[in-house]
């Protein structure tokens, strides 16, 4: 074994197989399971950020409202309590996915965007939510020639809208964050925050509760059935009878049954290194600990955290045949590997430090990257998925969207082509996997090759079917 590669295993020797964020001596206790019937107006089902969101914001336009939330597990246990914390504003996956698929209103959803980032600014103070919110920004950064191109171009397109995304050259960016591997960078100043994510989860679970939302968790929704003028769902011990329904299950599938093909799950991996030192701070720069994230289409992102860990995630992304889901998956060592050998690639000044937690978990994705919504059962159940590793900031507009659906609203919201259009759906198996299979590998020579995207590549995009973590 090489000697970089030794160090590298060397640094996970000692890593805990658990999510850091998870791994919080504060986490709170489960509420009961549902035993019983129960009957309500609006039932919230999942405990991620969607349905947290749309269980608190029902109540805030209605106290009087009568909101029951179910989750499988326990609040925040997935993609919402393992992620990296990255709150964006854009409700897009970024500017350039969002200006190749709706230039004509993206003003307007960036508009939106930086807006529902000031309110969840202001919810978490306004619920005394200790998640450790800072408002950062990032920076995406170019770490091959043919990528400082591409990063100039998206700011100038920003800048025409009226946008300032401003082009960092290598000196520029490296006074930011000091990396051999940086060439040049674009940065958001205002537009992403960092936070802890299971906090920010259990600080909504809490919110809730003192709203008045009755939780059960470790109750799974089994079936949904038109119900009368209303919905049913039947959970292991009992039924909850309600108006509206609102889903909020984004990778697992949707108990509207329709809704399956527009979504793959996938999983993400991720580590977190032991705190840092002074020293060890003063040799990569970071004073102003924006996130970070690289322009490869197998990308990583990083950041810092409020005891100065380093977050090192991303690059593979990880599709099981069939869409299958299973805790075996959440793990994955030869992921953990590659990574931990890019990260003292990008920080060789690093040298010596270990990683304390290797973890991963699944997150939906979609053909265009971005969430979709929609009604079903006669517009008494709303459902919103597909944020594809973005809905730490975009969870919250998604709630809203299915609340004003579910109150058959026309608001601003509702209006928009990108929340009056679907994306396209993923084929069936085995199509969908080989497709998978040979998109994946096309990437890969992408990022080797230059940037030039193959016939594969350029077919996906003509038709608007794509693969993206």
């Amino acid at each position: 074994m090489a000697p970089a590669a030794m160090s590298a295993v060397q640094s996970l020797k000692d890593a805990r197989p658990a999510p850091y964020w998870l791994d919080d001596p504060g986490r709170p206790g489960a509420r009961p399971a549902l035993a019983g019937d129960e009957h309500c107006d609006l039932l919230v089902v999942g405990g991620g950020y969607t349905g947290l969101w749309t269980a608190l914001l029902a109540k805030e336009r209605d106290p009087g409202r009568d909101v029951v939330l179910i989750e499988a597990r326990e609040t925040g246990w997935a993609a919402s309590g393992r992620n990296g914390g990255f709150c964006a504003a854009s409700l897009t996956h970024g500017f350039a996915n969002g200006l190749a698929r709706w230039p004509d209103e993206l003003s307007r959803l960036e508009e939106l965007g930086r807006r529902n980032l000031d309110e969840i600014e202001e919810s978490v103070a306004r619920y005394g939510i200790d998640c450790d919110f800072e408002r950062t920004g990032e920076i995406d950064v170019a770490t091959e020639p043919h990528q400082i191109a591409e990063l100039r171009s998206a700011s100038e397109a920003a800048a025409a809208l009226g946008y300032e995304l401003p082009f960092l050259d290598g000196d520029q960016v490296r006074a930011e964050v000091d990396s051999p591997t940086f060439l040049a960078g674009v940065a958001d100043p205002g537009g992403v925050a960092m936070l802890n994510p299971a906090r920010l989860a259990w600080g909504l679970k809490r919110a809730c509760l003192e709203a008045g939302v009755r939780i059960h968790e470790h109750t799974s929704a089994e079936e949904l059935s038109s119900r009368g003028p209303g919905v049913a769902v039947r959970t292991p011990y009992g039924r909850v009878f309600a108006r509206h329904v609102a889903l909020g299950t984004n990778a697992f599938p949707s108990l509207v049954r329709r809704v399956r093909p527009y979504i793959v799950p996938v999983y993400d991996y991720a580590l977190m290194t032991e705190p840092l030192g002074a020293e060890q701070l003063a040799a990569i720069g970071w004073r102003n600990r924006q996130g970070l994230s690289d322009s490869a289409n197998h990308f990583h992102y990083f950041r810092l955290t409020a005891d100065n860990r380093i977050l090192w995630g991303g690059y593979d992304i990880v599709y099981h045949y069939g869409s299958r889901i299973a805790r075996d998956f959440h793990q994955r060592p030869e992921t953990y590997r590659t990574l931990a050998e890019h990260f003292f690639r990008c920080f060789p000044q690093l040298e010596g430090v270990r990683f304390s937690h290797t973890w991963g978990g699944l997150i939906d994705t979609c053909s265009r990257f971005s969430p979709f919504f929609g009604t079903a059962h006669r517009g008494r159940v709303g459902y919103t998925a597909g944020y594809t590793g973005l809905g730490v900031g975009a969870s919250r507009f998604g709630a809203q969207v299915m609340l004003d659906l579910l109150g058959g609203e026309r608001t601003e919201r509702t209006g928009l082509e990108m929340v009056r259009t679907k994306p396209l759906p993923f084929p069936p198996e085995p199509v969908r996997w080989a497709g998978i299979g040979i998109t994946q590998w096309s990437l890969a020579r992408a990022d080797a090759a230059g940037g030039r995207r193959n016939l594969w590549l350029r077919g996906m995009d003509r038709i608007g079917l794509g693969f993206d973590s």
